[in-house]
């Protein structure tokens, strides 16, 4: 029985100095293992073999990055304003053994060093500079901290401002003075885009006045071309209307003198005409009295012989006198003069002037009124003759017409007349 007990006291004591000697070490953490009390050796992640009851785990570190968010912290601005600050430290255990012996708590240690490193800092800043200015603030916090604790095995990668808390006041002033500026920004744009918009506007009037002026000076030069055309063409209208009626006259005067010569006029003939004429001076209601030429009773007198007042009562056809009258007829004698001369009137109507569509006037040749004012084209006149050749080309007509210029002709009207 006591050898029993004595073998389950020695197999107890086997399992308490094999779970001594033997520890495991997990990834990414590290133990320190003392020995009788004094640093031994660091253990690595692992199977570790100890000696029993001389060796003991001090402490096991963590190795990866931690992150410590510390409380707000009351800070006062150059400007004498209190302000609460969140920091944020991000932070590795590089030396076990200086963590565990280099510092009693790490963790306090740098909360308060980032505390105070925090105040002076910012201290140095006013209000508008510590919170436009973080980028600096968490660079020199960062290499003041990681500068302290190198001795404490530790290594500080970054250090981040989570928060800027002014006091109320200083916020609700904040705000009104970012309203009034933005106020002040969209005023500033509202009155830019007014200034832009009346620019804009009186630019579109002018360009609009500027049309409207070219406008006018192209209907204006158009119209004034499109008179000046019309007076032109209108011109050549009456002279060409002159210059037919001239003609037709002339033609009218020719043929009137060829058909006097035709019909070899006399004395007794020209008297009747004379009387037919004078009823036409006694007509219009202006004339209030009339009085009688001097040639009227020699004209009766002379038409009363051609008709036979003056001859005897024989009636053999001859009178006291010996003279015939005009309105006798001798049937026996024959028309010896030249057969009248047939009118020819085809270019009666035909005028010399151009078409008033070919004329230049009637093209209206539009060129540009911005580069050059347009050419006005000249009118070619045709050529009109003078008044001396129409009334050289009427006698010659005449004269070519005339009985008496033919050869075989005797005598004159007068004397055919009075032989007959």
């Amino acid at each position: 029985m006591e050898a029993l007990i004595a073998l389950l006291v020695i197999a107890v004591l086997v399992v308490i100095v094999l779970a001594k000697s033997v520890t495991i070490v997990p990834q990414a953490q590290a133990k320190v293992i003392e020995r009788f009390g004094r640093y031994s050796r660091t253990l690595s992640p692992g199977l570790a073999i100890l000696v029993p009851f001389a060796d003991r785990v001090r402490a096991t570190i963590d190795l990866r990055e931690q992150v410590i968010s510390f409380p707000p912290q009351p800070v006062i601005t150059a400007d004498n304003l209190q302000v609460g600050i969140d920091t944020v430290v991000y932070f590795q255990v590089t030396d076990p053994r200086l963590a565990v012996y280099g510092i009693a708590n790490y963790i306090t240690g740098m909360e308060q060093l980032t505390t105070t490193t925090l105040r002076n800092v910012v201290g140095g800043l006013n209000l508008e500079g510590a919170l436009t200015g973080r980028d600096g603030i968490n660079s020199q916090l960062r290499a003041v901290l990681d500068g302290t604790t190198g001795p404490w095995g530790l290594r500080v990668a970054r250090v981040e401002i989570k928060a800027i808390d002014p006091p109320l006041s200083i916020q609700d002033s904040m705000e009104k003075q970012m309203r009034a500026d933005r106020d002040k920004r969209a005023t500033i744009l509202t009155a830019e885009g007014q200034r832009q918009s009346a620019i804009m506007t009186a630019e579109g009037q002018k360009a609009s006045q500027i049309l409207a002026a070219e406008g006018h000076k192209q209907a204006a030069i158009l119209e004034a071309e499109a008179e000046r055309q019309s007076r032109i063409l209108r011109a050549e209208g009456e002279r060409a209307a002159l210059f037919l009626q001239a003609q037709g006259q002339a033609k009218s005067i020719e043929t009137v003198f060829q058909a006097i010569h035709d019909g070899k006029p006399d004395q007794g003939l020209l008297a009747y005409q004379y009387l037919q004429t004078l009823p036409k001076i006694a007509q219009g209601d202006a004339n209030k009295m009339w009085i009688v030429p001097s040639e009227f009773s020699q004209a009766l007198e002379g038409l009363a012989n051609l008709g036979g007042a003056g001859r005897g009562g024989s009636g053999d056809g001859e009178g006291t006198s010996g003279k015939r009258s005009w309105l006798d007829v001798d049937g026996t004698q024959a028309d010896t003069s030249a057969p009248a001369q047939k009118l020819d009137t085809s270019d009666w109507f035909e005028s010399a002037l151009p078409k008033a569509a070919d004329q230049p006037e009637a093209r209206i040749e539009m060129s540009s009124l911005a580069d050059t004012a347009p050419e006005t084209p000249q009118p070619q006149m045709p050529s009109t003759p003078s008044l001396a050749e129409l009334t050289a080309d009427v006698r010659e007509s005449g004269a070519a017409a005339d009985p008496r210029n033919q050869p075989g002709d005797e005598g004159t009207p007068d004397q055919v007349t009075k032989g007959g």
